[in-house]
């Protein structure tokens, strides 16, 4: 019989444990609690838009629920390419797009095409750190680009430069950002794109949250430029815009010989994505968009409210241009963001998670996202300024 345990010696020190244990241990208090406010997680608080929902159940009602190739229904190929040409000025086919189950395969699907062991992949930080598990459990090796809340956690191709190596295989840049908000400039843009032609890297591009940018910031798709849709993937999906977190639906856009190589692979994964989702999505991106614009707005609001109520509770971040989070430091209070995240839910009922869980290595930071209505992030920041008054008193 295998020694199982060998295996997991193997796996163990190329999967990112700690970020998982913190979340799953905020999870299990919260669990113990009544009236908690979830200010943590990236999952809207809205509902699918009932003109999304009543597609899906158009398609249970036709018995479209078999299988669809693994790239996805045509139409909604289809779809996404016109908009993504509509909205982003990328020139995709259908045939160059694979419909995935959430942006979260996508990433896994491209680390599985591009990394080998040994390679190494730049990533924006802090960062979702699915990234690093996924290129740990392809051998490879994350290297993290920091960002700074002196300069609105902004990327500078300067930092992303001097650590490419001969063993650098791509940069992953995800903007608006998650955990920071943070919005990539164009000019930016236009020089990590120069950066990756001088020293042939490739570019993975993750921009689902890229209709989520706030007046005054402006997104640049990568794959845009001039050169660049050789050599980039870009990621997007319908979570975030659409609140359609759990129909899982994503894609990735990228060069036809390399969709054509990882179609058998996302086979290999799941089959194809669930295909009443996909009917649910092709109606997100062919119907109405109203729901979306009202949801916007409100997004909007809570942002404004709540950089505010932060200034005045005497806490800095850096500048959230696009996305529903703002990263915040809480080092003035002179607990480090573990400690500060689990005493303020036992405390306050308030769950917001630490930056350690987005591959920071400082303990400065929290991540709040503002996925609750007005009047309960009112309520919460009620309770954090009186959770950090208490505790300055008592130190």
């Amino acid at each position: 019989m295998a020694d199982t345990s060998k295996l997991l010696d193997r796996l163990a020190p190329r999967i990112v444990e700690e970020d998982g244990s913190f979340r799953t241990r905020m999870l299990n208090i919260a669990a113990g609690m009544s009236n908690v406010i979830a200010m943590g997680r990236g999952d809207p608080d809205f509902h699918t838009p009932a003109h999304i929902v009543a597609a899906a159940k158009a398609a249970l009602d036709a018995n479209q629920h078999h299988y669809t190739g693994p790239t996805g229904l045509p139409a909604l190929r289809e779809a996404i390419a016109a908009n993504l040409r509509a909205d982003y000025n990328l020139d995709y086919s259908a045939d160059e797009i694979i419909v995935t189950a959430g942006v979260q395969e996508s990433i896994m699907l491209c680390m599985l095409g591009l990394v080998s062991p040994g390679d190494e992949v730049l990533i924006t930080s802090p960062r979702f750190t699915t990234y690093d598990t996924a290129v740990h459990l392809c051998g490879g090796t994350p290297i993290p680009v920091p960002t700074h809340e002196s300069n609105d956690f902004a990327l500078d191709p300067a930092e992303i430069e001097k650590r490419i190596t001969p063993r650098t295989r791509l940069f992953v840049m995800v903007s608006p950002n998650n955990p920071t908000g943070a919005v990539t400039p164009p000019d930016v843009i236009r020089q990590i794109a120069a950066l990756a032609e001088k020293h042939d890297i490739l570019l993975i591009a993750d921009e689902i949250y890229a209709k989520l940018i706030y007046p005054g910031n402006e997104h640049l798709s990568l794959a845009s430029l001039p050169g660049m849709k050789a050599r980039t993937i870009t990621l997007n999906g319908f979570s975030k815009t659409y609140a359609m977190t759990g129909w899982r639906v994503g894609y990735m856009a990228a060069p036809l010989d390399f969709v054509e190589k990882l179609t058998e692979p996302r086979h290999t994964l799941s089959i194809n994505t669930c295909t009443m989702s996909q009917y649910a999505a092709l109606a997100a991106l062919t119907g109405p968009q109203d729901d979306m614009a009202r949801m916007f707005a409100e997004y909007a609001e809570r942002r404004t409210y709540l950089m505010g109520a932060l200034t005045e509770a005497g806490l800095t971040y850096g500048h959230p241009g696009g996305a529903f989070y703002i990263y915040t430091n809480i080092s003035s209070t002179g607990m480090e963001a573990p400690e500060f995240c689990e005493k303020l839910l036992r405390e306050t009922g308030v769950m917001v998670f630490p930056g350690t869980m987005f591959g920071d290595d400082s303990t400065d930071y929290i991540r709040i996202s503002y996925l609750q209505p007005l009047a309960k992030i009112r309520e919460a920041m009620a309770l954090i300024e009186g959770f950090i008054a208490a505790h300055r008193r008592a130190a």
